[in-house]
């Protein structure tokens, strides 16, 4: 079975032969196609079922039918891909199609052979997006990954890892400041492993002195001391078959360290009171938010227990290191936050994102969740304004100054703490307005929706303007 046969492909031409060539030669590849003769019957058919890529005629019975529908799907579906069809040497026509956002273009007359190549291609792109949004999904479907939400380098390179370790069993070292998402993380790796099926069992091992860690850890039995009346398993037997997360494993007793090494190495624990081994059988994942090495240094940290714990590193970078991150995160997070306190809030004002964007964000994640949770509840209008940022998070910026820049795109502001924003005196509004939309796109990675509501605009107004000054996305 063609590993591409998932793939549904949705051939639009009013010309039925040049349709029935198209289609015959991706068939042979051994892809499901269905063909379309007009703007109307395209369009319905592509609501009514799932096409991964559309292969359309630019023009048919109007000049301009191929770029409605290139529109359409665009708006529709942003995730199929469309492969446009010209007249020989059209190629102005062709560069418009891909500023429009096709992923490609096929020249009249038709050559059945570079069809198959391209349509090859294109599945090949899909199948790998399809891949990495079945992971992004399950993450946030199960996780809740509003803290690992980003397409910033940083977090590709740390999902890729996710990726490549999960199936095996290497123990994991997970390192970040407080409320970057070191357990979602954890929770990723478990339930992309084969012990997916086992228990994800955390613990936190800040504030716990060694006999209370012990304890947890390792359990006891009857009588082992004052007020334990019965046999109780620890951490480590609770998780057999699945994963044991310690977080802030840094704040680690030394003493306790030294237990943790040896069960780590025999793969056995023994109950607090008791003579008896039992075996165990976890994979490990520990994180800290504080520099190993230089604890391993200045000897606060065992040697042979880092050495242990180091299988493979993960880095997660804080909010203010990966700026880029944070408008998706707040629109998905206002999504999340509205739905779940039953308000009607469809996004943020730019001037509001921008700020937010500018603000260092020492909570990360986490505080950035309570900051949105807050705005959200004491909203009073459909999208979230300067009046909704609180104060801390404003900062040297009133909310007048930031009005009159609200199309200053994100690089004319100097993030440092305690900055001002750039002058833009000389700009006229159009330029303004086009960075504005430029850096807006980027900030979202293309997803129009998403840009048109931070600039507050409609998505056929964005897509107006877009067209207007010639912005390649």
């Amino acid at each position: 079975m063609s590993r591409e046969n998932s793939i549904r492909v949705l051939i639009v031409d009013d010309e039925v032969g040049h349709a029935d060539a198209i289609s015959e030669a991706i068939a042979r590849i051994g892809l499901p196609v269905k063909q379309a003769h007009n703007l109307v019957d395209a369009k319905r058919f592509f609501t009514e079922d799932e096409f991964d890529l559309v292969i359309t005629d630019l023009r048919m019975d109007s000049l301009r039918d191929g770029f409605d529908l290139l529109e359409f799907v665009r708006r529709t579906r942003p995730g199929t891909e469309v492969i446009v069809v010209t007249a020989h040497g059209d190629v102005t026509t062709a560069v418009e199609a891909m500023r429009n956002g096709a992923w490609d273009f096929i020249q009249k007359p038709l050559d059945l052979d570079i069809i198959r190549a391209q349509v090859r291609r294109a599945a090949e792109k899909i199948r790998l997006h399809k891949q990495n949004s079945r992971f992004q999904i399950a993450l946030d479907q199960k996780f809740g990954m509003q803290g690992i939400i980003g397409n910033s380098e940083p977090m590709r390179r740390a999902l890729q890892m996710v990726r490549q370790i999960a199936p095996t069993d290497i123990s994991v070292l997970i390192l970040g400041e407080s409320g970057t998402g070191k357990e979602l993380i954890a929770r990723a790796i478990h339930q992309n492993s084969r012990r997916s099926a086992g228990r994800f069992v955390a613990l936190n091992c800040a504030g716990l002195n060694e006999s209370t860690l012990e304890d947890e850890l390792f359990g006891h039995i009857r009588g082992a001391f004052t007020d334990a009346r019965g046999d109780r398993e620890g951490r480590f037997e609770y998780a057999d078959g699945g994963t044991l997360f310690l977080d802030e494993i840094g704040d680690m007793p030394l003493t306790m360290q030294a237990k943790l090494l040896r069960v780590l190495q025999d793969r056995q624990i023994v109950r607090i009171g008791s003579n008896d081994p039992i075996d165990v059988d976890v994979r490990f994942v520990a994180a800290t938010n504080k520099d190993l090495e230089h604890a391993v240094r200045i000897k606060e940290f065992r040697d042979d227990l880092y050495f242990r714990i180091k299988g493979a590193t993960i880095h997660l970078l804080p909010l203010r290191l990966r700026r880029e991150d944070i408008p998706p995160l707040i629109s998905h997070l206002i999504e999340k936050s509205a739905q779940r306190l039953g308000k009607s809030i469809r996004g943020i004002e730019p001037e509001a994102l921008k700020t937010m964007v500018a603000y260092d964000w020492p909570g990360n994640v986490r505080q950035l969740e309570n900051v949105i949770d807050n705005m959200i509840a004491l909203a009073t209008g459909p999208l979230l304004t300067m009046t909704d940022v609180p104060a801390e998070i404003v900062g040297p910026y009133s909310v007048e100054t930031l009005s009159t820049t609200a199309l200053v795109p994100v690089d004319h502001l100097d993030t440092g703490p305690g900055t001002a924003i750039t002058n833009v005196v000389g700009m006229t509004l159009a330029d303004l307005e086009k960075q504005a939309i430029d850096k807006t796109l980027k900030m979202f990675n293309g997803n129009r929706e998403q840009a048109a509501r931070a600039l507050g605009i409609g998505e056929r107004t964005l897509y107006r303007k877009i067209k207007e000054y010639g912005i390649n996305e």
